[in-house]
């Protein structure tokens, strides 16, 4: 029995692969049984963000499940596996903990040190944990790459400055428009990206920030927390047309704006430039679009590019987060294992327990004469001697 993680990355795929691999947060429920109903496969998480898809199970045989991985990222992507099997990475017990404690403290982000990554964790695991998808393996391991990331974002200066890919996303937008100073600024999402860009806006000295999401309520309330305007995903073409930055970040299993969107408001800019920053995977801007005049487009690619220079900041850090990673490794290696040979060490126990009963019960004729001081210390001794020789 082992745990095994099998996925791809951001360090090991293209994006244009990896948008396709993406299991959406709407989709995990299924997946999920999906993959806890193939042969070698016990309890399963799917961890799907901007920067990875990964799955991890505790399985029977180690090849078993790298086949029912394999096999099951080609269903719910219907990517043919000759495209995405050489840019897959597979690790297992030890290895692969260790991975999950390194993606849970941010080492492994396009953002060294992102707090963000610690909250989609905890979610993957409560969604598998609600699902009836994880028991007591996986349970264990999560719970500890958890108490992981928050040691080492207390311990380590790992987290500071730049610490979000929202963040990363703001100050890249920034640097390319020489400030945002008196900008107005478009959000396409709400969610806990969304949030996080508007919030990484506010009291930025822009001009303005507009809100539009597919659920206008939480349009409203992410604008109303963060001073800003909530706007209707109907009404985006006129907005286009006014604002300087497009930032977008939702989870869309498609583009939301095509090539034709953006071109066809470009006349109504006047020559004005528009920045659109696409932080979403998939994809929400279709990627054309940065060859039309007057459109910039950034995205995942052009963010981790930008998030490298700031990473020397904070790479002596990492020689501390490893470390802590280290200790923390063996203690899970070391409660795992006392866990694994519990009902072993149990069962020994029972065994010897009824030897030594089994054998006074045998002699009891012969201790006849004994009185019952004598007998409990015959008994005493038979039970020292088995429990030191189980011990």
């Amino acid at each position: 029995m082992s745990v095994v993680a099998v996925g791809l990355n951001h360090r090991t795929v293209p994006l244009d692969l990896l948008e396709r691999m993406t299991v959406p947060a709407s989709r995990l429920p299924k997946a999920l049984a999906d993959l806890t109903s193939r042969e070698h496969i016990n309890e399963a998480v799917v961890l799907s963000t901007c920067n990875r898809i990964e799955v991890y199970v505790f399985a029977e045989k180690f090849h078993g499940a790298y086949q029912d991985i394999r096999n099951f990222f080609a269903e719910v992507s219907h990517v043919a596996p000759e495209e995405f099997s050489d840019h897959l990475t597979s690790l297992y017990d030890g290895d692969a903990a260790r991975h999950l404690f390194s993606v849970a403290s941010g080492l492994d982000s396009a953002v060294l040190g992102e707090h963000e990554i610690l909250g989609q964790v905890r979610k993957s695991w409560e969604t598998a944990s609600t699902e009836g998808a994880v028991g007591p393996v996986l349970n264990t391991l999560f719970r500890h790459s958890l108490e992981v990331g928050k040691r080492v974002r207390t311990e380590t200066a790992i987290s500071r400055n730049i610490t979000s890919v929202s963040q990363a996303a703001v100050a890249m937008a920034t640097e390319r428009l020489g400030g945002l100073g008196g900008r107005q600024v478009l959000i396409v999402g709400a969610g806990e990206m969304g949030e996080g860009l508007a919030r990484a806006l506010h009291g930025g000295g822009v001009a303005g920030i507009r809100v539009a999401n597919r659920t206008w309520d939480r349009a409203v309330e992410v604008a109303g927390r963060l001073g800003g305007e909530p706007v209707r995903l109907d009404d985006l073409p006129h907005h286009l047309a006014e604002v300087d930055v497009l930032l977008t970040s939702t989870n869309a299993s498609a583009a939301i704006l095509e090539h034709g969107d953006l071109a066809s408001v470009v006349g109504e800019r006047h020559g004005r430039e528009l920045l659109v920053v696409d932080i979403a995977v998939p994809r929400d801007v279709d990627p054309t679009a940065g060859e039309i005049e007057g459109v910039t487009l950034l995205d995942m690619d052009d963010l981790r590019e930008f998030a490298d220079v700031g990473i020397r900041e904070r790479q002596r850090e990492v020689t501390a987060v490893h470390a802590i990673l280290d200790v923390e490794l063996d203690r899970y290696v070391d409660e795992s294992t006392a866990r694994s040979v519990a009902p072993l060490v149990a069962s020994l126990r029972a065994r010897g327990d009824l030897v030594r009963s089994g054998e006074l019960q045998r002699l009891v004729a012969r201790l006849g004469d004994l009185d019952d001081r004598q007998r409990d210390a015959v008994e005493a001794l038979a039970a020292g001697i088995v429990g030191k020789l189980l011990h």
